[in-house]
């Protein structure tokens, strides 16, 4: 046997989000990597151990934390988020190779489902060249599935598409259609007509979860203060949003 990684999904907040097949995969782990992203973002980790203290039926499994490498701000977007993954790959090829036998198990947990705005995979599938393992992927309830259900709408309107791009797309080109907005950190929605429906959440599947929903003229002001004050809070915000035209 040689290693082997599963990269699990875990969904967007509430434990009971954990599909079975992603249970059965913590129960095989016996090293959990976790991005160490400071001090203002430890309880996504602390999430992380009670899904695993919440689900694993035998302990005997580690958690090993890795320093996240700084993301550069300064240069041009897809070159910074390039050298960040480079630094991210370099991080992850030691740990794996210092922290798993050869024949060891291990196990990324990604948030919400690990096809989504997530480069967990991107990362692994760069350093197979470097250290010998294989891997899985484990699908997760995404934070657009846990949006909708907790607004009880559906995603799409009859017949028609649905764009889940992200807050710097949308501040570049604007609203055509329907739209699921990720990775927003600067209230992008304030550039779509005032007539422009939203259903917003932020820490969704939690219990700090917060939910708003109406126009953009209407709720965006509260929706920017609520982000505003819960981000102060927390040192951290994870927030998704669907937008809808006018009628």
């Amino acid at each position: 046997m040689a290693r082997h990684i599963h990269v699990i999904g875990i969904g967007a907040g509430d434990p009971d989000y954990v599909t079975v097949q992603a249970i059965e995969a913590l129960n095989d782990t016996q090293v959990f990597f976790a991005m160490d992203k400071g001090e203002g973002k430890s309880d996504l980790v602390a999430l992380r151990r009670e899904i695993c203290a919440r689900f694993i039926r035998e302990p005997g499994y580690r958690f090993v934390e890795l320093p996240d490498p700084k993301r550069s701000t300064g240069a041009d977007y897809r070159e910074a988020v390039s050298d960040w993954h480079a630094a991210r790959a370099r991080v992850w090829a030691a740990a794996i190779a210092a922290e798993l036998g050869p024949d060891g198990v291990g196990a990324f947990l990604a948030w919400g489902d690990p096809s989504l705005y997530d480069s967990t995979l991107r990362i692994l599938d760069a350093i197979t060249g470097e250290v010998e393992f294989s891997f899985d992927v484990i699908p997760g309830i995404t934070a657009v599935q846990a949006l909708t259900a907790r607004h009880r709408i559906p995603l799409n309107e009859v017949g028609e598409p649905v764009l889940v791009t992200t807050g710097r797309r949308l501040r570049e080109h604007g609203l055509a259609g329907s739209a699921v907005v990720m990775l927003d950190a600067d209230c992008s929605f304030d550039v779509c007509p005032p007539g422009t429906r939203i259903w917003w959440g932020a820490y969704l599947g939690t219990a700090d979860e917060l939910l708003v929903a109406g126009s953009v003229g209407e709720v965006g002001p509260r929706i920017a203060a609520l982000r505003a004050e819960a981000r102060a809070r927390h040192g951290w915000i994870m927030d998704t949003y669907l937008l809808r035209p006018a009628d």
